[in-house]
């Protein structure tokens, strides 16, 4: 992903619902459904599995906690 939106929520949702929340405001701003979101490892806790539909989650340490890094991989299909 080259090209995507960069997302802040410290709240104290869940994480599903964080990044559902955070691809409704990309469907709405840019009209088109992301389907990759990178977020922290630490935003993860220990042996969890995140699952999003449509959305793969991913960690890397390039996005700061409480980030998240969304879009459309085009590798992906999008």
């Amino acid at each position: 992903m080259n090209i995507g939106m960069l997302w802040f929520d410290n709240s104290k949702t869940p994480i599903e619902a964080k990044v559902e929340k955070a691809t409704r405001y990309y469907l709405g701003k840019y009209a088109r459904a992301a389907n990759t979101c990178y977020v922290h490892p630490t935003m993860i806790p220990e042996g969890s599995v995140v699952s999003v539909p449509g959305v793969d989650v991913i960690v890397s340490r390039s996005v700061l906690p409480n980030h998240f890094w969304i879009g459309v991989d085009s590798l992906k299909g999008g």
